[in-house]
């Protein structure tokens, strides 16, 4: 894939295809669900053309096997899906976990629970962040906002799937998938070598050894520490955020996907009409960006968390700070999306409440 500099028009589906194939991926397993049928449309298109393997599994079950088989085989491997595939592919993730193999797994949100429908949300975001299959294990997780960042945060996500030898969530809600703008390709990573610990076929890799079974109880949480630390490892690391008019704010929205867009323009708004309002979107939701939250809240602010969704981030937003600020909560479910309106309506009610803002 050549470099080029000229903006391209992409869904947020599609980039995120561009974004692996700069990264290196070389195989991506999938079923199409709506609203994240695009990616496996687009990776049907063009990973072929690229000498690639694109491979229409039988259901998502086996489409995220077919990434654990490939991933140990050193192959850098991804799938997609929305919220009814994710839960079939949770058993498989925690297997991936385990066996401390790299994967990219996008989830494109759409309403639930049960079937739903079709409409955009964000409440896959416990089984995603939280782990969502069995065991002590965890999954970074980045959260784009744009379709720059569906390819540019894909590239990262491929980046610290390796570094970290861990499976990497791309989550976002439907919107952001289905949207199309103007973007700009990154240079490419280019393929990676096949790793030493790798199961390539080879006589120099025949003797290793990948599993995610330990009957002794001693070795098994031996691996669980080890995943503990791990983890602790990328918390210390890897705490992606963005922030927007927060350094005198009196009231900070805190909230990612389209929700995050939707609040920008509140915050604008709110400050051409003098009252102190701020952005505080993370970018990581695992790890959640606590240390720029304890730096927020030792101010004299209040937070108004913004989700479609039951109120899921709201709990980390709570967890970060101890609950040494008010953190308001507002919320629309079912495939509705906050207005400008209703967000700028409620921040003026806490602002009042407050007594201040201007």
């Amino acid at each position: 894939m050549k470099k080029n500099n000229n903006p391209i028009l992409l869904k947020g589906n599609e980039a995120t295809i561009y974004g692996a194939l700069l990264a290196g991926c070389d195989s991506f397993f999938g079923y199409p669900i709506t609203p994240a049928s695009e990616i496996a449309h687009t990776a049907a298109l063009l990973f072929p053309r690229l000498g690639r393997v694109f491979l229409q599994a039988e259901s998502e079950i086996a489409a995220i096997n077919m990434v654990l088989g490939a991933s140990s085989a050193g192959r850098q491997s991804m799938t997609a899906s929305s919220g009814l595939g994710i839960s079939l592919k949770q058993e498989c993730v925690s297997y991936i976990a385990t066996c401390n193999l790299p994967a990219v797994i996008v989830d494109i949100m759409r309403g639930g629970p049960g079937l739903g429908n079709i409409a955009p949300e964000q409440s896959d975001y416990n089984q995603v962040v939280k782990g969502g299959g069995h065991g002590n294990y965890k999954c970074i997780v980045i959260a784009p906002n744009s379709v720059q960042e569906m390819c540019d945060l894909t590239m990262l996500a491929f980046k610290l799937a390796d570094k970290y030898r861990t499976p990497v969530y791309v989550l976002t809600d439907g919107i952001i998938g289905q949207m199309m703008e103007a973007i700009t390709l990154p240079d490419a990573l280019g393929r990676r070598e096949i790793p030493p610990w790798a199961l390539a076929g080879t006589n120099e890799t025949r003797n290793n050894y990948i599993t995610s079974i330990f009957l002794e109880p001693d070795d098994l949480e031996r691996v669980n520490i080890e995943l503990q630390e791990k983890y602790a490892r990328i918390q210390g690391a890897e705490q992606r955020y963005e922030k927007f008019d927060l350094e005198d704010a009196e009231l900070v929205i805190t909230c990612y996907g389209i929700v995050s867009r939707i609040s920008r323009e509140v915050v604008i708004s709110l400050r051409k009409q003098g009252f102190k309002v701020g952005l505080l979107r993370p970018i990581t939701l695992f790890p959640f960006p606590k240390d720029i939250f304890v730096e927020t809240a030792s101010k004299d602010v209040e937070f108004l968390c913004v989700e479609m969704s039951n109120g899921q981030m709201i709990d980390d937003v709570r967890l970060s700070i101890q609950c040494s600020r008010p953190v308001h909560f507002l919320n629309r479910m079912g495939g509705n999306v906050p207005s400008k309106e209703e967000i700028e309506k409620k921040c003026l009610e806490l602002l009042r409440l407050r007594g201040g803002g201007k």
